[in-house]
C-alpha cells in the first residue's frame, strides 16, 4: 500500500514494557511515506519504568514522527473536526484503555482522539497488551469486536502458563493491520499463538 499523503494517528497508552517493540513499528509508517501523529497518554508523560522514562519515550516519538506530541484532551478534540486521521491506531492498547473505550469514557487524549476518529466513522485499529484480557477485560474486548469501525492487530496469549489470562498484539503486524482497516477488512487470522517461553 503507498503511504503517502495518508495521516496515521498513532496513540500510545501504559503497557510500558511494549514500547520498545512499539518504537520500530512508527519509524515504519514513517519510511512509508506516511505523515504520523503521536497521541500519548497521561501514564506516556509521566510514568518512569524499569522500562524507560518518560522522558526519552516522548524524545524518540518526536524524532521518529517529526511532530509535537498531541498530550491533552483540548489537543486531541480537533481531530474529530478536522477528520485529519485516515487510520488512528492504539498500541499498546492496554486493559485500562479498553474498558473504558468500550464504556465511552474519555479522559484522556487517546481516548478523545478515538471518539474523534470514531465519530467520524473511521477505522480505529487497537494492538492490545493486557494482563486480564480473558479475564474481567474480556468482556469488553468482547464489545469492542463487534463495533463498527474498530479492527484488532492480531492477537494471543503471550505466556499462559504463568499469565493465562494475558494477551497481547503482534505488533509486527500493526501496518497490515492498518492497511485491512482502510479496506473495512479485519486481518486474518485474528487469534493467533504467540507464546513468549
Amino acid at each position: 500500500m503507498n503511504w503517502v499523503g495518508k495521516t496515521v494517528g498513532f496513540a500510545l497508552t501504559g503497557s510500558h514494557c511494549t514500547l520498545e517493540e512499539i518504537m520500530p513499528q512508527i519509524q515504519r509508517f514513517v519510511d512509508s511515506g506516511a505523515n504520523v501523529v503521536p497521541i500519548v497518554s497521561y501514564s506516556i508523560m509521566t510514568t518512569d519504568t524499569r522500562f524507560g522514562k518518560s522522558v526519552d519515550w516522548v524524545a524518540q516519538i518526536k524524532a521518529i514522527t517529526g511532530n509535537e506530541l498531541i498530550t491533552t484532551i483540548p489537543e486531541a478534540e480537533p481531530l474529530g473536526p478536522s477528520k485529519l486521521l485516515d487510520v488512528m491506531l492504539i498500541a499498546p492498547c492496554t486493559g485500562n484503555t479498553t474498558s473504558k473505550l468500550a464504556n465511552a469514557m474519555t479522559e484522556s487524549p487517546v481516548l478523545m482522539a478515538a471518539k474523534a476518529q470514531m465519530r467520524n466513522g473511521r477505522p480505529l485499529v487497537l494492538a492490545i497488551s493486557t494482563n486480564d484480557g480473558l479475564g474481567l477485560n474480556s468482556t469488553n474486548i468482547a464489545k469492542l469486536l463487534i463495533t463498527k469501525n474498530i479492527y484488532f492487530v492480531p492477537f494471543g496469549q503471550d505466556a499462559p502458563h504463568v499469565k493465562a489470562n494475558s494477551l497481547v498484539a503482534r505488533m509486527d503486524l500493526i501496518m497490515e493491520t492498518c492497511e485491512a482497516a482502510l479496506e473495512g477488512k479485519q486481518l486474518q487470522p485474528m487469534i493467533i499463538e504467540r507464546f513468549n517461553y
